[in-house]
This record gives C-alpha cells, structure tokens and sequence, in this order.
C-alpha cells in the first residue's frame, strides 16, 4: 500500500460494505430462526408417507441446515470486514499524526510519483522546493529517519492488514462450491492466523527427513488447535500436497526416523495421527480447485508405495489409517472406496486369494491401538462409520458381477457379490503384526454397518433430524439378518461386532415386531406403521438374528431398553381415542393389547434366551454384565429420541420425560424406561445365574412387568374402558410370546450349547 493511498483513503464504500453485510447477517439470522423453528420444525410434526418420509424431510432438514451455515458466512464476512476497517482507520489515522508531527518541526513529506514517499527537512520558514535543496544525505543522523521508518511501518501494517483481509475473504468464499461454508472467524487476524500457522506447519511436514522433537510438538500442537479450522485445513493439507502428506505419515514409522522424535515424543504419535486425521477430514470438505486436485491425486496415489524399499507401504494403506477420525467428505469417500476395492480385486484376483498378504511385513501406520494399520480396508471402515451416506453406498457397491472371472456361486451358477457380501462373508482377511487377523477389521466393518443402516454415525443415537430408513438401508439390513441366521458363527466368532447389530435392531424395532408377527386379524402395517422403507424380514431369521446378539451384554440391553421404549410408544398410540381413523388398527383394545404383548414377549424371550447362552455357555459370561449394560443405555437415552413407530409420529427429546412431537403426552414411555433401569438393579438374576430355568422365568416375569406397565398406563391416560382387564391381557400376549421365542430357539438347538427353555 503507497503512501497516498493511505493517507487520502476514502471508507466510505468499506462503511457501506460493513454496514451491508451488519444487514445481511440480521436478515439471516432471522431466516435461519425461521428455518429452524418453522420450516424443519413444521416437517418433523409433519404426517409424512411414502417418498416425502425420507427425500422431502431430509431435504427440508438440509435447507434449514444451508440458511444457519449462511448465517455463520456472512458473521464471519462482516466480522472481516469490521475488523480491517478499523484496523485501516487506525493506520491512517497515525499516518496524519506522524505527518502533522513532521510538519511542525519544519519536516516535508511529500508523496513520489511512484508511490512511494519523501521525508525531507525544510529551512525554517521555506518553501517545499527549499526542502529538496536541504534534502539530508543518505545515512547521516537526522530525525527525519525516525519519521520515514515510522511511516514505513504504518505503510507495511496497512498493506499486510489488507492483503490479509483479501487472502482470508477469499479463501473463506471458496471453500463451498454449492451452498455455503460454517467457518467461524470473530476478525481478520483469527482468519489471517489461521493461513499463516497452516503455512508454517506445512513446511514442517514438507520435510519428514528433518523433523525434530520441538517441530514435532509444534506440528501436534497446531493441529490440535486448528484441526476443525476450515481454512487453516485445506491450507495445510493443499501446501504438504498428497504425496507429502503420505510420506509424512509413512516416514514416522521407518527405522531412520525412531531416533530423538521417536524418543522425545513416541508416546504423541497416536494424538498427531487423530489430529492429524482430523485436520484431513475437514479440509476433504472444502471444494477449492486445490483441494478438488488433492483428493483426486490422493486416490491416484493409491495403488503405488509410499517412499522407498521392497516392504515400503501403498498410498491406500497410509491414507486409509489417517481416516479413522473425522468427517469426511461422502464423494471422497466413495471414490477412494471404488478405488480401494479395485486394487483389492487385483491383489485378490477377485477373491481368490487374500489381498494384501504382505501386511505384516509393512512398517506400522497406526498408533492408536486395536492393529498396525496394514490392512487398509480397516481404516477406511473406520472412516464410513463416521459417514452414513457414504457407508450405504459403498455396501451396496459391486465388488464382482457374473460376468466377472470369478469362483464364487450361487447355486451352480455364478454370484453376484456386492462390497457387503464379499466383505462380510467371503474375505479372507490378511494378516496384521500379530500373525493373525486384528479383531479391529471386524469391529470397524459392524461399525459402518451401523451408519449405513441407520442413517447416523456409529456410537450415536438417532436425533430429531434423522431421516426415515431408505431402501438401500433397509435392504441392507435384510441382507445382514438373512446372513447372519444362514450361518451364526459370521457373528459368534467375531463377537466384537454384536453392540452395533444391537443398535441396529434398536433402530428397526417395528421392521422387527411387523417380522415376527403372524397376525391373523390382518393389518399388520396398520399394527407396527412404519414411516420410510420396510426391512422385509422373515420370522425365524429374526428370531436366531436374536438369540445371537442376545448373547452380548451391550446389544442385549440396546434391544431390550429400545424395545420397552417402543413398545410404550406403541400402546400409548393405539388406545388414544383421537388417533384418525385411517391410522388405526381395526380391532377391539384386547386384540391390540395382546398382539403387541406378544411380539414384546417373542422379543424378550429371544433375547432371554441368548442371555442364559451366554450365562451358562462357553462364554461364561457374569450377570452382572447385563445389567451393568442396561444400566449404561440410561446415558444413552438421556437427551436422545425414543424410537419411532412411523405413520409420522415423531417421539423427541429425552425418552425419560415422554416428550412427543405430536403433541401427546409420552409418560408411557418414561414410564416404562425407568422401570427397566430398575430392574437392572436388583439381584433377581444375579442370584440364579447358575440354572437355565430360574433366569428364563424372571427375564419372562420382568418382560411382563414391563409391558403390563405399559398397557395399564396408556389405558389410564385415555380413559379406556375395562382398565382392569388389561394387564391380564398383556400378561397373556407376553407368555405367548416367550412361547413363540421358545419354538423358534428350538429349531436353532445346534447353535446353542445350553437347553432352550420349556414353555
């Protein structure tokens, strides 16, 4: 910035910005207000069916969604602009000062017609051409040195301040290519320092060879404190590019890079490489040109090895352990997948052998525990866990079609596989440091299944804002239920896996209940609604799915507390006189009471059933251990939605006080959950955990207690005639139902070790 430009700097085109954008912001704030509370809140009250329960809500949610991200744009635009207008006039301000200080001590300064700027003494009482006369020698000792470096300065403050600001509102508008960036600056310096530490890391990261213990920590650090900084991400990741990037992460765990770094500060490599991840994940959001070409370059790199020597790592299994924390961008992620699954092809050839049989000799990528990180499918199933659309997609992605040269078949002919059918059931999966597969490929793929049938990351609940089920998600829960039942030990060998497949139960209780009924009366949708797609399930699929997750303690108490909560909502829904005619099931309450008890007796008994395998069977696991898990869903539920029971009625906030978007009053529900977290913690079980029969008819007893509960409760609430009868109906559904579960157990007898109960 010259001299004149400063000193002669009209703001009142910045003031008109700023005060435009002060508009702007106002307008949104009260758009996103609107959006929030009117358009999404008027959706999730909303009696959607069919296609508007799924594509319609979400879009809707994802547009109020745009108006609170352009919001937090246009503050962190105005907060910009606001911040380097007063920075400016601040600097022209000092200007004038120093220029008025000068002009009474007798001292010109004049601008150049380059720009620049002249700092000369004049004799007292001449004129400015006097001064060019009087000029001062260069070096000799004048104060009109002090006035020029001090102009200087004011000069170099004003020019950084606005290429700052340029820098900064640039980068903030390109990180969105559609819709708008959630970058968050409260000035110019936040977003100029931003730029400038990820300049400064980059650099280090640009040079693994010499990386020392303090750059080391500074690299940690920066990370650390900036890793959901959008700017400060794609900065960093576009300067250290992909190939240094995976150098990077490859170089840490080579033998000539374990001297002072590995001493000083092995014990940190697990925080940098989440920080590390982080920091990735956020900058794979961004759409600049830059960081378009990074990702695309990243998956090129894929397929070839990362620095030098026979055992040195692929692209794929360096990038795929930094993915195992974070958000990453769903398009990414389903590029990187096809590409992964294609280098797994090759390596394979098509699944006749195992892919990267050579893990074991590649040097170690992850620090965090659980495998090496050699196997890169295990990461990048870390990384869908995190992304639902993405995980959805990629399951249901070919892996070999029957034109393919390929050994595996359906019946005599050629299968078509798709990624979860390879995947889950026929990889062989290569092994780790240990010698052996690690149990984390496992855990990792049940918790990508999770998100991809759910619809939200693994390790969450469901909230208000999550979509109905689509039919790729539901299809993909038939395709694990209908695996899972044609050959058990695809779980009971890896029970690692079972906690996620319990949540996922949790979540498609009324796909479950609607499976297991065999109602005579008809109108079986009408009984268990559902909002979006239908998991079409088959009974005795359901009922061993069951039995064998009943057998962990944490998807044990997922299904058991989910489907008390459901099966409250249920009855509190059908025995209310005001729900409209075309939503109710076209029986008398007795035959309502009954046939839902029952399915929450065939439920609870299978479940019961793999409680007293897993008690009394080789697992020898502790009762203790059940309601220790039991206990632990009361966090969970805390400030979660309950489980909805379709037909658009949507139950929100926490499930302990019955919240209802439909304007009911759920205490049903509360009910009946703080029932089963009291019953967690009596010594009922505790006490027979040594024989089959006594743990059979206290879970069938406090099955009962529950229900019974349930259906008393929604009877009082609405007046219901023949209140007295009514928990000798849901007593009678109940034990039905725990005799159904007992039939269906008996047809499984050689996956089990201990007796299946008698009726």
């Amino acid at each position: 910035m010259n001299f004149t430009a400063l000193h002669d700097a009209s703001f009142e085109l910045l003031d008109q910005a700023v005060g435009d954008w002060q508009q702007v912001v106002r307008n949104l704030e009260k758009l996103e207000r609107d959006a929030r509370d009117g358009l999404r809140g008027q959706a999730h009250k909303a009696n959607w069916a069919g296609v508007n329960a799924t594509v319609s809500r979400q879009f809707i949610g994802k547009t109020a969604g745009e108006f609170g991200d352009a919001h937090t744009q246009a503050t962190s635009i105005h907060n910009i602009l606001g911040d380097t207008r007063t920075e400016l006039k601040t600097c022209q301000k000092k200007l004038k000062e120093v220029v008025a200080r000068c002009r009474a001590k007798n001292i010109v300064v004049a601008p150049t017609v380059f720009g620049g700027f002249t700092v000369t003494k004049s004799p007292a009482g001449g004129t400015e051409a006097d001064a060019e006369v009087a000029r001062v020698p260069e070096g000799t000792p004048d104060e009109t040195i002090g006035f020029r470096d001090e102009i200087q300065a004011l000069l170099n403050k004003a020019a950084d301040i606005d290429a700052s600001a340029a820098r900064v509102l640039k980068a903030l508008a390109a990180q969105a290519d559609l819709g708008f960036s959630d970058a968050e600056y409260a000035d110019r310096d936040a977003g100029a320092e931003a730029l400038e530490t990820a300049d400064r890391l980059a650099e280090i990261a640009k040079d693994p060879a010499g990386l020392t213990p303090d750059e080391f920590a500074a690299l940690n650090a920066g990370l650390k404190r900036y890793a959901h900084d959008e700017l400060f991400a794609e900065r960093f990741a576009t300067v250290v590019g992909p190939r240094g990037v995976a150098e990077f992460w490859a170089g840490l765990g080579t033998d000539h890079r374990s001297g002072d770094v590995r001493r000083a500060h092995g014990d940190d490599y697990d925080d940098l490489q989440q920080y590390l991840s982080f920091t990735l994940a956020t900058a794979s959001q961004s759409d600049t040109p830059a960081m378009t070409r990074w990702k695309n370059d990243m998956i090129d790199l894929g397929d070839r090895q990362i620095g030098g020597g026979i055992n040195a790592p692929l692209g794929f299994q360096v990038m795929s352990n930094l993915m195992r924390f974070g958000n990453y961008d769903d398009k990414f992620l389903m590029d990187y997948g096809t590409a992964l699954m294609a280098e797994e092809r090759q390596q394979g050839d098509n699944g006749r052998r195992t892919a990267f049989e050579r893990a074991h000799v590649t040097p170690v990528l992850n620090y965090t525990g659980g495998d090496s990180g050699v196997d890169p499918l295990i990461g990048y199933l870390k990384g869908l866990s995190g992304s639902p659309a993405a995980a959805t997609q990629f399951f249901g992605e070919s892996f070999v079609g029957t034109s393919d040269d390929h050994e595996f078949k359906q019946g005599k002919e050629k299968a078509e596989l798709s990624n979860f059918d390879y995947i889950f059931e026929e990889r062989t999966w290569p092994m780790d440091h240990s010698g052996k597969d690690s149990p984390a490929g496992h855990d990792f793929l049940a918790q990508a299944l999770e998100a991809a049938t759910t619809g939200h990351p693994a390790g969450e609940m469901p909230t208000v804002d999550t979509p109905p089920h689509t039919k790729e998600q539901a299809a993909l829960v038939e395709k694990l239920v209908q695996s899972i039942s044609a050959d058990t030990k695809r779980l009971t060998d890896h029970m690692q896996m079972a906690d996620s497949f319990g949540q996922i139960v949790s979540e498609y209780l009324p796909d479950i209940n609607r499976g297991l009924a065999n109602d005579p009366l008809g109108n079986t949708d009408k009984l268990f609604p559902i909002a979006g797609a239908e998991a079409n399930l088959k009974p005795h699929e359901i009922s061993r799915f069951l039995v064998i997750i009943g057998q962990s303690p944490e998807a044990n108490a997922a299904v058991q507390v989910g489907q008390a909560a459901y099966i409250g909502h249920l009855m509190d829904y059908h025995l209310d006189p005001n729900l409209p005619q075309a939503q109710r099931y076209p029986h008398p309450p007795q035959d309502i009471v009954e046939l839902i008890s029952r399915r929450a007796g065939e439920v609870d008994g299978a479940l019961a059933i793999g409680r007293q395998e897993a008690i009394l069977g080789p697992a020898d696991k502790a009762v203790q251990d059940f309601q220790n898990s039991v206990a632990q869903q009361k966090n969970a539920w805390s400030g979660a939605i309950g489980i909805g029971i379709g037909a658009g009625v949507s139950f929100v906030a926490t499930p302990l006080t019955g919240a209802l978007v439909g304007g009911t009053a759920g205490t049903v529900s509360s009910l009946v959950l703080e029932h089963v977290f009291q019953q967690s913690e009596t010594n009922q079980l505790q006490e027979a955990s040594q024989e089959a029969s006594p743990i059979w008819s206290i879970s069938r007893e406090e099955s009962a207690a529950r229900v019974q509960l349930a259906a008393e409760e929604a009877a009082r609430i609405h007046g219901l005639d023949n209140q007295s009868q009514v928990k000798d109906w849901a007593l009678s559904g109940v034990h039905n139902g725990f005799n159904d579960a007992t039939n269906s157990a008996a047809e499984m007898s050689d996956d089990l070790t201990t007796e299946v109960p008698k009726k």
